[in-house]
C-alpha cells in the first residue's frame, strides 16, 4: 500500500482525533473510509455524467468510430 500524507489544520485534527476517541477506531482508518466513501461517490457521479454524455451523443459518436 502506497503511503499519502494528508495535512490537516489543527482544528480538523482535534476533530478526526475526538471522532476517532468517541468510535474506537483510529484516526487513519476514519480518514482511509472518507477517502474511499469520496471517491465511490465521485466515481459514480462522473460515470453518470459520461453515460449521459454518451447517450446524448451517441449518433456522432457512432460516426466518428467509423
Amino acid at each position: 500500500m502506497n503511503e499519502l500524507v494528508v495535512r490537516l489544520d489543527p482544528a480538523a485534527r482535534r476533530e478526526l482525533d475526538d471522532l476517532a476517541d468517541a468510535t474506537g477506531r483510529l484516526p487513519e482508518d476514519i480518514a482511509l473510509d472518507a477517502v474511499l466513501d469520496r471517491l465511490a461517490r465521485e466515481s459514480s457521479a462522473v460515470r453518470g455524467t459520461a453515460e449521459s454524455l454518451a447517450g446524448a451523443h451517441a449518433d456522432l459518436l457512432r460516426r466518428l468510430g467509423e
